[in-house]
């Protein structure tokens, strides 16, 4: 018999993923944004033949992906090597050369949409207004442009709009707990959630006529539901709850009067279909844990693109209440059964708060022994059941991994998510504390023998426990994380800056605890061997985040490695990149398999 070796690390990272995708009109067609080549181009498939085939060859992340209505073109956004100035680009439907729509040089662009006649783009910008963002409508066939609305208080975007084009629906972000809907109709801004004191959002809307909106709100709840508003008579009406679970993208499908909504509960997402006419609801099946993007076609089909813990990227189609994959998206030379699922534990946190966690074991005939510690980024995100490359590389390796939802993830309520805000430093990092100690009380790790790493908000975690709690581990890996407030606050894109006193603090009447809660000030404690990763071209957390923590650990004659991405932003863009930066991690990691540290 022939016999095979383990499959090589790098297969595990060879994972194909998909960012983006839209469908034709006529369903005869399926764009998709996907990194087949090892850098994000545009591919399509013409339906019901699923063989891809390339649209664009400039090797570019894909922000927005939308058709004509009309099924005569493509529109495309793409922004430069990470840095997140997205210009709008028309596309052919066979590909070939793009033709600028939008184009404003380093200047953010977001959420096109297309009129129904295909004549107009109507777009959000950062142009004229970087702070607050102003929506636009371009004439595609004259080239003149018209402002449609200018942000004044907060961070404004235009998503959707009548049939007849008359009604504008926006929101207002203030911040990730505080996004106020409206509608735009007679030059009066009509406010969707009825008027409060109280902080909460409405995450999404949709037109199902020109006078009703429906809408999903936390108002006066924990969780975010369904509800409606009449134009016509200014009511809001709330519809459906659920229980420790928040509705969270709505579709509709106006040839059957129904609404498709998903929700987020914990590290899962659900599916419902909600009848209008009879007002029945209706679970549907899902093909995977998480939901990324839903599509309904004028037919009534579902599109859905989707993951999984052991589950990759993958474009399904709903039809007759049977999911059919139109991608095979799977690791490369794997079998599935080497793949790891995670189990949910939970634990108690230092004031008595519960707090889940996945935790992914390596497999017996893998284990090293070795535990890596993952808080994850945001904070205003979590931790759930979707397939990442770098964890079953790291697990086929022999580490296992614990990533708690610490206060502030997203998935459990808007007052657990608001806890972060203005506490970065004490609450989550007690609460990543409290999920180290759980892992010694039940054996399965020794304090001062933990790898810890973290990326975004998660690489800030990750400096700021090693600064205040090195007993713990003995080793830190941090991916692109701020590693001083002050400079932080003030190096985020301009359309960041309003949110920043609530989400993180003012640098002034805030000062003191801001300075506690920088990892900078930790300097002294940082006495583990460190790898630091930085993308050069990063908008959100700025190479000199991680050029001044290094730089200062270096002046203390500190063990700290430095790799930085020329061509990266805040993540990974091309394959070749997330290769070369996982195998440095595992080289880095690899120093200390075995090794046993006193705490």
């Amino acid at each position: 018999m022939i016999s095979f070796s383990k499959p090589d690390v790098e297969q595990f990272l060879r994972t194909f993923a998909i960012e983006d995708f839209a469908v034709s009109p006529d369903e005869n067609q399926l764009a998709f944004s996907t990194n087949l080549s090892g850098k994000y181009n545009l591919w399509a498939m013409d339906l019901p033949n699923t063989f891809p085939y390339p649209l664009t060859f400039i090797d570019q992340s894909c922000q927005d992906l939308i058709y004509d209505k009309q099924g005569r073109f493509i529109i495309a956004g793409f922004d430069k090597d990470g840095d997140e100035n997205t210009q709008f680009y028309g596309i052919p439907l066979q590909g070939g050369t793009m033709k600028e729509i939008v184009y404003h040089e380093g200047t953010r662009n977001f959420i096109p949409i297309l009129s129904d006649d295909g004549k107009k783009l109507y777009y959000t910008s950062a142009k004229d207004n970087p702070t607050y963002l102003n929506a636009y409508c371009l004439d595609l066939e004259s080239g003149q442009e018209t402002k449609v609305l200018e942000g004044k208080d907060a961070a404004t975007y235009l998503i959707d709009f009548s049939p007849d084009e008359s009604t504008f629906l926006y929101f207002k972000h203030y911040a990730n707990t505080h996004t106020l809907l409206y509608a735009r109709h007679d030059e009066k801004d009509i406010l969707l959630t009825p008027p409060t004191d109280k902080q909460h959002t409405a995450s999404d809307g949709v037109f199902v006529s020109d006078s009703t909106v429906y809408l999903l709100t936390d108002y006066e709840s924990d969780f975010t539901y369904l509800a409606s508003y009449n134009l016509e008579t200014n009511t809001f009406l709330k519809i459906k709850e659920f229980e420790n679970e928040s509705l969270s993208s709505i579709k509709y499908n106006k040839s059957k009067q129904v609404l498709y909504i998903s929700s987020v509960k914990g590290v899962e997402d659900y599916l419902y279909e909600y009848d209008l006419q009879n007002g029945e609801w209706r679970k549907l099946p899902t093909p995977c844990s998480v939901i990324e993007k839903l599509i309904v076609a004028k037919s009534g089909t579902i599109y859905l693109l989707g993951r999984s813990a052991t589950k990759p990227h993958n474009i399904y189609k709903l039809q007759e209440n049977e999911w059919t994959p139109l991608t095979q998206y799977t690791v490369p030379g794997v079998d599935s059964n080497e793949l790891v699922e995670p189990e949910v534990v939970n634990y108690s946190s230092f004031d008595g708060l519960e707090i889940e966690s996945l935790f992914f074991k390596a497999k017996k005939e893998n284990d090293n022994g070795e535990i890596i510690f993952w808080p994850h980024g945001g904070p205003q995100a979590s931790e759930r059941k979707f397939f990442r490359a770098s964890f079953q590389f790291f697990l086929n390796q022999g580490y296992s991994i614990f990533a708690p939802n610490f206060r502030g993830s997203y998935g459990y309520g808007l007052e657990f998510m608001k806890m972060v805000e203005g506490d970065w430093g004490y609450g989550p990092r007690l609460d990543n504390v409290a999920g180290l100690d759980w892992l010694i009380e039940n054996g399965y790790a020794e304090k001062g023998n933990i790898l810890l790493m973290g990326g975004s908000y998660g690489g800030y975690m990750a400096l700021l426990l090693h600064g205040r709690h090195a007993d713990y581990f003995k080793a830190v890996v941090d991916i692109f994380g701020p590693s001083d407030l002050f400079s932080f606050i003030n190096s985020v894109p301009e359309d960041w800056k309003p949110v920043m006193d609530q989400w993180v603090g003012n640098p002034e009447k805030d000062k003191e605890k801001l300075i506690e809660y920088s990892p900078i000030t930790h300097l002294d404690g940082m006495t583990k061997p460190m790898l630091v990763i930085q993308g050069a071209n990063d908008p959100r957390v700025v190479k000199e985040e991680s050029d001044q923590i290094v730089q200062a650990l270096k002046d203390k004659g500190r063990d700290v490695e430095y790799m930085l991405l020329e061509d990266e932003g805040h993540g990974f863009s091309k394959k070749e990149n997330e290769i070369a930066v996982y195998k440095k991690i595992l080289t880095f990691f690899e120093q200390f398999v075995g090794s046993k540290v006193k705490a």
